[in-house]
């Protein structure tokens, strides 16, 4: 089955040997996304909900230039550094998605790439 690689300049770009999704078949699978604002390869200012509204934002990018949406997603990955924000990520996840919601874990770590306190991954399954 052939890979395609997905990319939008809507999202940030790559900030090391991976790329922003990977479709194969039906199936797409989006990288990890932090709260980088994709103009300036910035951390987004703010607290954290505006952190996970970025994740948000960058995933729904990708997702998008994949020929998808949310309503596309399967599985969501949540990596948080701090757990206690897990009812925000929930607040502002209904935001973002309607039911039927996705398969989704969250996991919490000690540390994320650039200082970030939220990354998510996500697959997409498409028709």
């Amino acid at each position: 089955m052939a890979r395609e690689i997905i990319h939008t300049d809507q999202a940030p770009q790559a900030i090391g040997t991976y790329s922003q999704a990977v479709k194969t078949g039906g199936r797409v699978y989006l990288s990890g996304q932090i709260p980088l604002v994709p103009e300036t390869m910035e951390m987004v200012e703010g607290d954290i909900e505006q952190q996970i509204r970025r994740v948000f934002d960058n995933l729904l990018a990708v997702a998008r230039a994949a020929g998808g949406g949310f309503q596309d997603v399967s599985k969501l990955n949540v990596y948080l550094t701090d757990l206690a924000d897990f009812p925000l990520v929930n607040h502002v996840m209904a935001e973002y998605f309607t039911e039927p919601y996705p398969a989704r874990a969250a996991i919490g770590v000690a540390a994320l790439p650039k200082g970030a306190s939220v990354e998510m991954d996500a697959v997409m399954e498409m028709d």
